[in-house]
C-alpha cells in the first residue's frame, strides 16, 4: 500500500533529491530518487503516488519519453506532478512540457519545505481519490464481464429450454402413436387373439414409456429442489444389477448387442436406497445401448477397492468429445451426435444419474477416446455397513387383496371408467362418481371403505371433497386415495392434509393400485 503513494524526486543535484528525501522521510511519506528522466520514466512501470521535478528537467535529452509515458496512463490515472521552477527562465520546451501536463502543480524556486511539503500531502491525497475511481472501474470492469458471461448463460440456457420442449414434444408423440394405431387395431370386429395380444402389450409397453419420462421429470425437479428423500436399506448389489439389467434389457437386446456382466464373486450388501440404485445403473445401460450401433458390445463391470464400490458401464459407441465430457451431466445437456439418433432423449437421464449418486455421497466419471471410440461411465458408491433384513423384507408371493367397495371420483370419462373396469375385473364392487360434488352425493349410498379420487375436479376439488367426506360420521374409516398428475412432496403433503391416505401420480400402474389395497389389507 506505501508503494502506492512513493513520490519520485527528480532535482538537478544529488544535494538537491537527498534534501527532499530527508523531508519527506521526518513526514513518513516513501520515496525513489531519479538520476534522470529515463530512469524517472522508468519507475513509472510500478505504483507512483506522485513526482517532485525541477524545471531543469525539461532540459534532459529524454524529457519527451517521460512526457509520452504520462500521456499513456489509464483512463482512471492522472499522476500529480510538483515542478518547482523559476518565473523568469523558463525556456520553450519547459513551456511546452507544462501545457502537456493535465495534473500540475507550479510551485516558485525557491520555496519553502512547509510549502513543497503541504503541496505532495495534497498531491498524495488527490492520487487516493484516483486509486478510489481505479476500484470503481476495476468493479466495474467485473460487473460487466460478470453480466456478460451471465447474458452469455442465459442464453444457452434459453436454447437448452427450446432444445428441451420441442424434445419433450417429440418423446411423448413417438408412443402415442402406436397407442393411438393399438386403440383403433382393437375397434375392429375381426380382431384374432394374437393380434389382441400385440395391441395389448404396444399400449403397455409405450404407457410405460411415458410413465418413465413424466418419472424422471418429476425426479430431476425434486433432485434440484432439494426436496428427493432417499429410501435406505439393506440392499446386495446382485439385486440391484438383477433389477437394472431387466429394465435395460428390452433395448440391448432388440439392438443386438453383446452384453456381458463382471461383478465380485463374493455376495456384497451395503446400505442404500435398491430403487434409486437400480435407476442408476438402468439409465447408465440405456445411454450405452441407444448410443451404440446395433451388435455392438456393451459391458457392466463391479469391483471393490478400499471400502468403495466402483460400478462402470463401458460401450464401443459413438463416443464423447473433450468438450461433451465436461457438460455431459448438465441438465438438458444433448451432445449433437446423439441428438440426432431416432432413440431420443431428453438430456436429463445424466443429470439425473449424478443427481441421485450426490444424494447417496456417490460420484460419477465420463471418460472417452473421443467421437466413435465409446464411452465409459465409472460410479463411485461409499459403503457402509448394512442393517439386518427386516422380516418384511425377507420376501414370499405376493397377497391378493381382498374385495372391496371402491368409489373412483373423476371428471376425465375415460380415465374414471377405465380405473373402474380394471378394478372389477379385480372382483371389487366400483361405482363412478363425474364430479366432485357427485362424489360427495354417491359416497352418502354407496358408503365405499375406498375412494380414489382426483384432485383437478373443476366444480369440487379432491382436497375439498376428501374434507368433507372426513366430516362425515362414518368417513373416517375410509381410505382416502389421491389420484393426480402433480407428484412432488409439497403435492403429497397438501394431499396429507386434506385427509388422504395415499398418494399415486398419474398415468396410474395397475400393480401399484394392487400393491396398495394389499397394503389396506395388511393394516399397513
Amino acid at each position: 500500500m506505501d508503494d502506492e503513494y512513493r513520490v519520485l524526486l527528480l532535482a538537478p543535484t544529488r544535494r538537491d533529491r537527498e534534501a527532499s528525501r530527508e523531508l519527506l522521510e521526518r513526514a513518513g511519506i516513501a520515496s525513489t530518487l531519479c538520476e534522470g528522466a529515463m530512469s524517472l520514466t522508468g519507475e513509472l512501470e510500478s505504483f507512483v503516488g506522485a513526482i517532485v521535478m525541477t524545471d531543469a528537467a525539461f532540459a534532459d535529452p529524454h524529457i519527451d519519453q517521460l512526457l509520452a509515458a504520462l500521456s499513456r496512463q489509464p483512463a482512471w490515472s492522472d499522476v500529480p506532478v510538483i515542478l518547482l521552477c523559476r518565473t523568469d527562465s523558463r525556456s520553450a520546451a519547459a513551456k511546452e512540457g507544462v501545457e502537456s501536463l493535465s495534473n500540475l502543480t507550479l510551485l516558485e524556486r525557491p520555496t519553502s519545505s512547509r510549502t513543497l511539503l503541504s503541496s505532495i500531502q495534497a498531491a498524495l491525497r488527490a492520487r487516493a481519490r484516483q486509486y478510489e475511481l481505479r476500484e470503481r472501474f476495476e468493479e466495474a470492469r467485473r460487473t460487466e464481464a460478470q453480466l456478460r458471461a451471465t447474458e452469455a448463460a442465459l442464453r444457452e440456457a434459453d436454447q437448452r429450454k427450446d432444445l428441451f420442449l420441442a424434445t419433450l414434444a417429440h418423446e411423448l408423440r413417438n408412443p402415442l402413436a402406436p397407442i393411438r394405431t393399438a386403440a383403433q387395431i382393437l375397434a375392429s370386429p375381426k380382431l384374432a387373439p394374437p393380434q389382441l395380444q400385440w395391441a395389448q402389450n404396444v399400449i403397455h409397453r409405450q404407457v410405460g414409456h411415458m410413465a418413465l419420462l413424466l418419472d424422471d421429470l418429476l425426479d430431476i425437479a425434486r433432485i434440484t429442489q432439494g426436496k428427493l428423500e432417499l429410501k435406505k436399506t439393506r440392499v446386495t448389489l446382485t439385486e440391484v444389477v438383477d433389477s437394472a439389467v431387466e429394465a435395460a434389457r428390452p433395448l440391448i437386446d432388440s439392438k443386438q448387442h453383446q452384453f456381458t456382466v463382471t461383478l465380485p464373486p463374493e455376495k456384497l450388501a451395503f446400505e442404500a436406497d435398491p430403487l434409486r440404485l437400480s435407476q442408476i445403473l438402468s439409465n447408465l445401460l440405456t445411454n450405452a445401448a441407444k448410443y451404440t450401433d446395433p451388435a455392438g458390445h456393451i459391458t457392466l463391470s463391479g469391483s471393490v477397492q478400499s471400502n468403495t464400490l466402483y460400478l462402470s458401464v463401458k460401450d464401443n459407441g459413438i463416443g464423447l468429445s473433450s468438450g461433451a465430457l465436461t457438460r455431459i451431466f448438465e441438465m438438458f445437456s444433448q451432445i449433437e451426435s446423439a441428438a440426432t439418433r431416432s432413440e431420443g432423449g431428453l438430456g436429463i437421464g445424466l443429470a439425473l444419474v449424478k443427481g441421485l449418486l450426490d444424494l447417496h455421497g456417490g460420484a460419477i466419471e465420463a471418460r472417452s477416446d473421443g467421437p466413435g471410440r465409446g464411452s465409459e461411465f465409472t460410479v463411485r458408491l461409499p459403503l457402509n455397513d448394512a442393517p439386518p433384513l427386516k422380516p418384511a423384507e425377507l420376501g414370499g408371493p405376493p397377497a391378493t387383496p381382498a374385495a372391496h367397495r371402491v368409489m373412483v371420483a373423476d371428471d376425465n370419462k375415460d380415465a374414471a371408467d377405465s380405473l373402474a373396469m380394471l378394478l372389477e375385473l379385480a372382483g371389487h364392487e366400483v361405482r363412478v362418481a363425474r364430479g366432485g360434488r357427485a362424489a360427495l352425493s354417491l359416497a352418502q349410498t354407496f358408503r365405499p371403505d375406498v375412494a380414489i379420487i382426483d384432485i383437478g375436479m373443476p366444480d369440487l376439488n379432491g382436497y375439498e371433497v376428501a374434507r368433507q367426506l372426513r366430516r362425515e360420521p362414518w368417513g373416517a374409516g375410509i381410505s382416502l386415495v389421491a389420484l393426480t398428475g402433480w407428484g412432488r412432496d409439497d403435492d403429497r403433503q397438501q394431499a396429507s392434509d386434506a385427509g388422504f391416505d395415499r398418494h399415486i401420480t398419474k398415468p396410474v400402474d395397475p400393480e401399484t393400485i394392487d400393491r396398495m389395497l394389499t397394503a389396506l389389507d395388511e393394516g399397513a
